[in-house]
């Protein structure tokens, strides 16, 4: 069997923007719920057997509190924000399984459950549905990849390692090193992506990194630079990749077969 996780977040975020305005009969906002939920079921009528959704219930996690930059639910559109609950109903009431995440992020959800499906020898391969650069750490071979739904793209490990340069073990690094301006952390000075793929691409995480450049054997522009800027800010690259590194010590099923799609 296959099992396919679906960042919800990501699909209520994209439909919102995409679809024209529908209010319900209380005059609330619904249209990304609907788009989310027809997406959801042209899936299962597709073939998927096996599905779990997960969501921001919160915007905010554990995250906040280690970097007051972090990503927050400010800004967001009220009517976006109000369709989350409403999304989560009516997936459960579908019949899908839905992980609605306050202290964790949908992302943690992903990542943990993908772990745990893994597991089940019977499971041949785990879809993570969706395009967010920090999901391509869980990748692994070809049995856990990471599928753009949007796009029609789907990556294994080879994948990964072609977009970034790194294998998904050093995600977490590199998303310290270069930042990620979605979830609010700005990396390094200097630090691009050419550059941190070159280094990690041979070292693997940030503690690896010789402190002196000399030592590096790799081609980066001002390796120098680099080199001072990675022992002066060493402790922040180090919180940035906790941001960056998902958590996958979450129960959120015993059993895969818990994850089955309804019928129709």
């Amino acid at each position: 069997m296959d099992v396919y996780l679906v960042d919800g977040t990501y699909e209520l975020f994209r439909h919102y923007y995409a679809l024209p305005s529908a209010r319900d009969q209380d005059g609330r906002e619904v249209a990304a719920v609907r788009g989310v939920l027809a997406s959801v079921r042209g899936m299962i009528k597709g073939g998927v057997t096996h599905i779990g959704v997960a969501t921001d219930h919160v915007i905010e996690s554990f995250r906040n509190g280690l970097w007051p930059g972090y990503k927050t639910g400010e800004g967001i559109e009220p009517d976006l924000v109000a369709q989350f609950p409403l999304l989560e109903e009516a997936l459960s009431g579908y019949g899908v399984v839905v992980w609605p995440m306050v202290e964790f992020e949908a992302d943690d959800a992903l990542a943990a459950a993908a772990e745990a499906a893994a597991r089940d020898a019977r499971v041949e391969r785990v879809v993570i549905c969706t395009p967010d650069k920090d999901l391509a750490q869980c990748v692994r071979g070809s049995r856990i990849v990471q599928m753009d739904r949007r796009k029609g793209v789907t990556r294994d490990e080879a994948g990964v390692m072609e977009k970034f340069g790194v294998p998904p073990a050093s995600i977490p690094d590199y998303l310290a090193l270069v930042g990620d301006a979605a979830d609010g952390y700005p990396g390094l000075p200097g630090w691009g992506a050419k550059s941190s793929a070159a280094v990690l691409a041979r070292f693997g995480h940030i503690e690896s990194i010789p402190v002196d450049w000399h030592e590096w054997g790799v081609k980066v522009a001002s390796p120098s630079a680099l080199a001072d800027t990675l022992v002066r800010e060493r402790e922040r690259a180090l919180l940035f990749r906790t941001l960056a590194t998902l958590r996958t010590d979450i129960a959120l099923f015993d059993d895969v077969d818990q994850l089955r799609a309804p019928l129709g």
